[in-house]
């Protein structure tokens, strides 16, 4: 079931709910029904240590297309699998 966001006309408040298609969603805090779908947001994270931004920075700073070397595999060694 996908989560949407909702933002509900009568009390103003955003929320989030589960809503499987064809269903409706309520507003949990007043019961509304008039809601608009809004856009959702989220997270992307790295960190230093972070395995996937340290080899795309080492491809940035280096202009080479892959930083591995190596071979065969589901993408040629440049994934890091191998």
């Amino acid at each position: 079931m996908p989560i949407y966001e909702y933002r509900c006309a009568k009390c103003d408040r955003s929320f989030e709910a589960f809503v499987r298609p064809g269903d409706a969603a309520e507003c949990p805090h007043c019961h509304g029904s008039k809601l608009t779908r809004e856009m959702s947001t989220f997270a992307a994270r790295g960190s230093s240590g972070d395995g996937a931004a340290a080899v795309a920075s080492a491809m940035a700073n280096s202009g080479t297309s892959s930083g591995f070397s190596g071979g065969g595999g589901c993408c040629g060694g440049g994934c890091g699998c191998h």
